[in-house]
């Protein structure tokens, strides 16, 4: 969505390391190609591990929201060497199962084809934009309707044909080498029973339940921010 989703968290995160937030494209502050080669989620381990070299850190952690969550763990099973540790909040399309993924890719055409017919006002409809939310502080909640007014018709589109159909890591977390941390917002009823299978098949993760819903880190962000900062020192100390 944007840099204002962190705001209840960069203070207490830049304690312990120093955060740097991306955007996705379309989204914030980034472009919005047009050609579909960058959304896809290979193209996007890549374009990290670009940040990452020209960050000249040779090891760094990884946090993933949402959509970004299946992206951030699909760059750790790539480079397990350049990460140190990586956490991850609700991510529906990060384990969505194959039915699931076959109907996004069913509709994607579909979708993407009224979000760049509707344009902003199309955007708004979606589910998951912030004028929906309704557990936020006001500060965050202003501040991602500002953000949202960023979002590009023609990069969320995108995102719809080339990214989520494609993210799910479901079938490939059994080999997840470096510790992570799963920040699960337990209000999220349909997550849960992917947290169940988050559990059981993920090598070297934990979880946290959080009193939160999808929005975690803003909805529980003392909360979140312990979790985190903790998981952060454990990695560096271990």
């Amino acid at each position: 969505m944007g840099p204002s989703q962190w705001l209840k968290n960069l203070d207490a995160l830049g304690e312990v390391c120093q955060p740097i937030v991306v955007d996705l494209w379309g989204h914030g502050h980034s472009p919005a190609p047009e050609q579909a080669e960058p959304y896809r989620p290979a193209a996007y381990v890549d374009a990290f591990e670009s940040i990452r070299k020209q960050l000249e850190a040779d090891t760094w952690f990884l946090c993933g929201y949402s959509l970004g969550a299946g992206l951030t763990i699909r760059y750790a099973l790539t480079h397990p060497e350049r990460v140190l540790g990586h956490a991850f909040t609700n991510s529906t399309s990060g384990f969505a199962g194959v039915k699931q993924v076959e109907v996004w890719e069913k509709t994607a055409a579909e979708g993407a084809a009224r979000i760049l017919e509707g344009g902003r006002p199309a955007i708004e409809r979606i589910p998951v934009h912030p004028r929906f939310a309704k557990r936020l502080d006001s500060d965050i909640y202003d501040a991602m309707l500002m953000d949202a007014e960023l979002l590009a018709p023609l990069g969320i589109a995108n995102t719809v044909r080339y990214t989520t159909p494609r993210v799910s890591v479901r079938e490939d977390v059994n080999s997840n080498e470096r510790p992570a941390l799963l920040l699960n917002g337990q209000r999220e009823k349909r997550f849960q029973p992917m947290r169940e299978f988050i559990a059981n098949a993920m090598a070297n993760v934990a979880i946290v339940d959080l009193d939160a819903g999808h929005g975690v880190n803003m909805e529980a962000h003392a909360h979140f921010n312990r979790a985190l900062t903790e998981f952060i020192t454990q990695c560096r100390t271990s």
